[in-house]
C-alpha cells in the first residue's frame, strides 16, 4: 500500500473495526531491520565482486575477503544508525524513506572502510573495481529495503498488528480525542497503546479522587505488564496537573515524556514533515538502560552463585546452630517491596525468638532481649542476610541496592519523605551505597531514614558496573567493622 494518501484511509478503517491480525513484538523490529540491512550490504559486497570479475571477464576470486568486507561494512552502518535510533519505532515506520540520512551514512561507511583498508594493508587481497562496484550498489539496495519495510511497518501499524507494549499513555480527555492515527505514528510509532484517561469533572475534589484511583490502576499495569515507559498528553500550561502526575510517576522506575499538546502541535505542523524528531520533554529518566540491567543482572548470578558454592558449608553449619540454640524455624522470611514496588518474600536466617511480618514491626535496637545467643553473632558478623543470595539468584533482589525495608516501615517512611518511592527504581540489594557509607541497621529517627534516603538515590542516580564493585569492596570492611550491627 502507499504510505502517504492511503494512510489515513487505512487508519479510519482500523478505527472502523478492521481485523488486527498478527501481532508483533516491538522488541524485535530493530533487531530484523538491522538484520535486513546487514544482508543487503554483504549481498551486494559479494554480489558486485562476482559482477565485476565477470563483466570484465576475470577470474572469480576468493570471495571469503568479499565477505569480510560486507561483514566490516554492516557492523560500521548498523552501529551508526542505531545510535540515531533509525531502526526503532516511531522512526522505522513514519512515511517517508529517510534518502538524506542513508546516503551520508552510507558513503561515509566507504570512506571508513577504505581508510581502514589503507591502515591495515589489506587492499591487496580485494579488487578496487568490486569495491567501486560495491560501493554504489549497496545504496539502492538500502534504499529499496528502507521503503519495502516501512510499507510493510504502516501497514502493519493501521491494522493493529504492533502495538507500543512497552509503554502506556496517559493524558487528558481532550488532549487525547485529538490524537488521530497519524498523529499517534508520528508521535509514539504506533496507533494502538494502552490509554487511561484523566479525569475530565469539573468538581476540583471530585477530579483528584478520580485521578488518584486513575494513577493505582497505572501502576498496577506497569507492574503487570514490565512497561518501560509512560508518554503523557497534558496542556502544557496546566502546571497543576502535570506537577501532580510527575508526583504519582515517582514510585514508578520508568521513563516519562510529555508529548505536544494541541497547542504545539498546531505550531510545528510535524505531521506534515514525519521524517523530523518530535519535540518531547523528559519529564522522569528511566533508571538503567537494558544493557546496564543485563550487565548488572550478569554480576549478580555470577557473584551470587560462586558466594553460594563457597559457602554451602557454612550454611548448613548456621542452620544446624540455630536449630539447637532455640526453637523455631532456621530460615526467616519477611515481605518486602522490591523492585517496582513489586512485594517479595526475603530470606534470613532467623535470629530473633519473634517473627514478625505484620502492620506493626519493631525494628532491632542494641542489647535487645528477642536476639537469640546464636543470633546476636550472626547479627554482628552480617552472615544472618546470607540466604538473600538465593533471592538475588530469582531475580527479587541483586547484590547492590538499596536495602529493602519491612512493609510497615516502607508505608511509613513514604508518608514522611517526599522522594522515598524513588528507591524501588532499581532492584533492592544484599548491601548498598548507603550501608558503606554507615547508614547501616535501625533508623530510629527522621534524620537517620532521610540520610539512608539520600544515599540510595545518590546510588541509583549514579549506577556503574565499577560503583558496584567498590561496594562490594568497600562492604567487606564494613562488616569486619561491625558497625551498627545489632
Amino acid at each position: 500500500m502507499s504510505i502517504g494518501s492511503d494512510f489515513r484511509e487505512e487508519s479510519h478503517k482500523v478505527d472502523q473495526g478492521k481485523s488486527k491480525g498478527t501481532l508483533w513484538s516491538l522488541d524485535l523490529i530493530p533487531y530484523v531491520l538491522s538484520t535486513l540491512d546487514a544482508l543487503v550490504i554483504i549481498l551486494a559486497c559479494v554480489g558486485g565482486g562476482v559482477g565485476y570479475h565477470l563483466v570484465t571477464g576475470s577470474p572469480i576470486p576468493n570471495l571469503l575477503p568479499c565477505c569480510a568486507v560486507g561483514l566490516m561494512a554492516s557492523f560500521i552502518y548498523i552501529l551508526r544508525m542505531s545510535g540515531i535510533g533509525y531502526y526503532d519505532l516511531p522512526d522505522s515506520a513514519k512515511p517517508g524513506t529517510e534518502i538524506t540520512q542513508i546516503l551520508v551514512c552510507w558513503f561515509s561507511t566507504g570512506i571508513l572502510l577504505a581508510f581502514f583498508a589503507f591502515l591495515l594493508k589489506i587492499g591487496g587481497n580485494y579488487s578496487r573495481g568490486a569495491f567501486v562496484t560495491f560501493y554504489f550498489i549497496a545504496p539502492v539496495g538500502l534504499l529499496a529495503v528502507r521503503r519495502f519495510t516501512k510499507a510493510n511497518l504502516a501497514s502493519a501499524v493501521t491494522r493493529g498488528g504492533i502495538r507500543r507494549l512497552d509503554a502506556v499513555l496517559v493524558g487528558d480527555h481532550r488532549e487525547l480525542a485529538a490524537l488521530g492515527p497519524r498523529d499517534r505514528l508520528a508521535l509514539f510509532g504506533a496507533t494502538d497503546v494502552k490509554e487511561f484517561r484523566l479525569s475530565g469533572d469539573p468538581d476540583p475534589a471530585e477530579r483528584l479522587v478520580a485521578d488518584k484511583n486513575m494513577f493505582g490502576a497505572v501502576g498496577d499495569f506497569i507492574r503487570r505488564t514490565n512497561c518501560r515507559e509512560v508518554l503523557l498528553v497534558l496542556p502544557w500550561n496546566d502546571d497543576v496537573r502535570i506537577d501532580f502526575v510527575r508526583e504519582h510517576l515517582k514510585s514508578l522506575p520508568v521513563s516519562a515524556r510529555l508529548l505536544p499538546d494541541m497547542h504545539i502541535r498546531s505550531l510545528s505542523n510535524f505531521v506534515s514533515s514525519a521524517r523530523q524528531r518530535v519535540l518531547a520533554v523528559e519529564v522522569q529518566r528511566a533508571p538503567l538502560s537494558g544493557a546496564e540491567r543485563f550487565v548488572k543482572r550478569a554480576m549478580d548470578v555470577l557473584v551470587a552463585g560462586v558466594a553460594l558454592s563457597l559457602l554451602f558449608p557454612i550454611l548448613i553449619l548456621t542452620g544446624i546452630a540455630i536449630k539447637l540454640d532455640s526453637a523455631g524455624p532456621v530460615i526467616f522470611r519477611q515481605r518486602r517491596k522490591g523492585f517496582n514496588g513489586k512485594e517479595f518474600v526475603m530470606l534470613k536466617f532467623r535470629t530473633m525468638k519473634v517473627q514478625e511480618d505484620g502492620a506493626v514491626v519493631v525494628q532491632a535496637t542494641r542489647q535487645d532481649p528477642r536476639v537469640t545467643s546464636i543470633g546476636r553473632f550472626l547479627r554482628g558478623a552480617s552472615i544472618d542476610e546470607l540466604p538473600q543470595l538465593f533471592n538475588v539468584l530469582k531475580g527479587e533482589m541483586s547484590l547492590i541496592g538499596p536495602r529493602p525495608h519491612a512493609l510497615a516501615h516502607d508505608s511509613y517512611f513514604e508518608k514522611i519523605l517526599e522522594d522515598y518511592a524513588f528507591r524501588h527504581h532499581v532492584k533492592p540489594g544484599l548491601t548498598g551505597w548507603a550501608q558503606c557509607n554507615g547508614s547501616r541497621g535501625a533508623t530510629p529517627t527522621v534524620e537517620a531514614i532521610a540520610e539512608r534516603v539520600r544515599l540510595d538515590l545518590w546510588y541509583v542516580n549514579n549506577w556503574s558496573l565499577w560503583l558496584d564493585i567498590q561496594i562490594l569492596i568497600k562492604t567487606f570492611f564494613e562488616v569486619a567493622r561491625k558497625r551498627n550491627a545489632y
